[in-house]
């Protein structure tokens, strides 16, 4: 049976703003936004605070049978609830950067999570960004975005919304963090980052946030049609 609603995947490389491309999306089209990249990011802070070994098979799948994600769009931003708890500020912290690329690369977590992901996207449209959306979550997403810029320009940026939250550090430690996460993401065995062959490539490293609303419009309007 042919699907009714209209699914949006933005994949590409951390920092390149997808999640600020895909909520403006969402906002203007009147589509549910849906962050995977802050699923995987509250699964690692579970796993920070319960102290979960990561090489621990069995801890990993107790683990994520107690991990409950909700997403609670408001005006101004979309709250991600981990347990019913308001998360969305302390999942973007270092210490869950640091690790999250590791811990959305175990194979127990990726299916989790793209079940979760494939759920809310079942009935509604949805604008969805990550790492795999148009490769493994939605491979038959009605329009695929892959979004990337200059690796300075992304820890540039990362940087300065860091600073602009309080936390101490520095551009050095940013492009040590985004080149690990890279490798990590793209060389994994579990849905790795890549491009999908229809996806169409959006380099934003020169382009304001309205310069990308309009190019993702005007595809969204020709794949309507």
């Amino acid at each position: 049976m042919e699907r009714e609603n209209f699914i949006i995947a933005i994949d590409g490389f951390s920092s390149c703003g997808k999640s600020t491309v895909a909520k403006a999306i969402a906002k203007r089209l009147n589509f549910v936004f849906v962050d995977s990249g802050a699923m995987y990011r509250a699964v690692t802070l579970y796993f920070l605070r319960n102290r979960i070994d990561i090489t621990d098979t069995e801890a990993i799948k107790t683990a994520l049978a107690n991990i409950h994600i909700d997403f609670i769009p408001n005006t101004d931003k979309t709250q991600i609830l981990l347990n019913g708890e308001d998360i969305s500020d302390e999942i973007r912290q270092m210490e869950v950067s640091e690790k999250v690329s590791e811990v959305s690369a175990i194979k127990e977590v990726r299916h989790a999570m793209v079940a979760q992901q494939q759920q809310l996207g079942a009935r509604r449209d949805i604008v969805m960004d990550g790492r795999d959306i148009g490769t493994t979550v939605f491979p038959d997403a009605d329009l695929k975005i892959f979004m990337t810029a200059d690796p300075l320009v992304r820890a540039n940026r990362r940087h300065a919304e860091l600073v602009a939250k309080g936390e101490q550090v520095t551009l050095d430690e940013i492009i040590e963090n985004l080149a690990h996460r890279d490798h990590i993401d793209s060389t994994r065995e579990e849905s790795p980052l890549r491009q999908a062959e229809d996806a169409i490539v959006l380099d934003n490293s020169n382009l304001t946030q309205d310069d990308q609303l309009d190019f993702v419009l005007e595809y969204f309007n020709e794949r309507k049609k």
